[in-house]
């Protein structure tokens, strides 16, 4: 089951009453765990763009819908690399605004994996 995501502000998430302060990975079986942003950072210089190798650290077996939070303003994107990754897998990747990718993530009925960056 995964799990209602409260709120968001900048510099933080909220998830079933649990407060993080940093990025966040929700996988298939409801988990939250931190973004593992070097990933794309080593590749990138920045964690704005999702590179191959986190989108690798980040799909599950089976997931056919990511939503990625991509900040406050929205400034994170996939990587052409990233992209066609979650394509091959048979992924669909929804990109929005995180406000807009809670709301969206909290009214799905279908089991998704999600990626929320809560700052920019």
């Amino acid at each position: 089951m995964q799990p209602t995501i409260d709120s968001t502000r900048f510099g933080e998430i909220i998830i079933e009453g649990k407060t993080y302060t940093h990025d966040v990975v929700i996988g298939l079986d409801g988990m939250v765990r931190n973004r593992n942003k070097r990933l794309s950072s080593a590749q990138y210089g920045t964690s704005h763009i999702i590179s191959l190798d986190e989108a690798q650290d980040v799909y599950a077996a089976g997931a056919a819908l990511l939503i990625v939070g991509t900040g406050q303003t929205g400034y994170v994107e996939l990587s052409k690399q990233a992209n066609e990754y979650f394509k091959q897998h048979g992924c669909h990747v929804l990109l929005m605004p995180t406000p807009q990718a809670i709301e969206t993530w909290n009214s799905i009925e279908e089991a998704a994996i999600g990626l929320f960056h809560v700052t920019c």
